[in-house]
């Protein structure tokens, strides 16, 4: 089997573009690093990416899609209690220390890429609109099984949603914000619109500390 060809490649470069993006930035990132980092040769990135835009547009989306496997896997567990579940989405959109803050990282490398450069732009709309559908779908789910208000709108309390995430999320990465100040507000920001308590249901660790 050549080196092309071998199972795995092509993931284990898009892993470790997504590594070296986080560490070093888009402007920064290098095919040499990346290539080292995988394990394969420059001529096999080129050989699965033609440019290195392609590349840093294949490295964000397999980012969203390792990140979106473990918000739906964490979702499908409390889907039976979607006050829990909301506060679980809302805690997935906030860069908590670990794969969080390292996708964070990349959404705002991501941003700044856009600005400067518009091929990237489709990524970013496209991801975006991946990440509302499945807000406004757990909302309208929680809206149905009578645990929202059933004059609540989806979309716009998944717009709402994104947007204070956003807005609290940086502060919190660049230190100015405490992390559990940020989460309460959020939630404030979503709790008079769906019917809920101001105060947001406990993380889990918090939880299984008080049990």
């Amino acid at each position: 089997m050549n080196e092309a060809s071998g199972s795995g490649a092509r993931e284990r470069i898009l892993a470790a573009a997504v590594e070296r993006i986080a560490s070093d930035g888009i402007d920064d990132m290098r095919i040499a690093r990346v290539a080292m980092q995988a394990g394969v040769s420059t001529s096999l990135v080129h050989y699965h990416f033609d440019t290195r835009e392609a590349l840093l547009a294949e490295a964000l989306e397999y980012s969203y899609e390792l990140a979106a496997d473990v918000r739906l896997g964490d979702g499908e567990s409390d889907a039976s209690n979607h006050v829990e579940r909301l506060a679980g989405l809302v805690d997935q959109f906030l860069p908590y220390p670990g794969h969080l803050e390292r996708d964070w990282i990349l959404w705002v490398e991501l941003w700044l890429r856009t600005v400067r450069h518009p091929e990237l732009r489709p990524t970013a709309v496209r991801l975006y609109g991946r990440m509302h559908d499945w807000l406004a779908e757990a909302i309208a789910a929680g809206i149905e099984a009578g645990a929202f208000s059933e004059g609540a709108d989806p979309d716009r309390v998944a717009d709402r949603l994104m947007a204070l995430a956003d807005g609290y999320g940086v502060r919190v990465l660049i230190g100015e914000l405490d992390i559990g100040h940020a989460r309460r507000e959020v939630w404030a920001g979503l709790a008079h619109e769906l019917g809920l308590s101001e105060e947001p249901p406990p993380r889990p660790a918090e939880r299984a500390a008080v049990s």
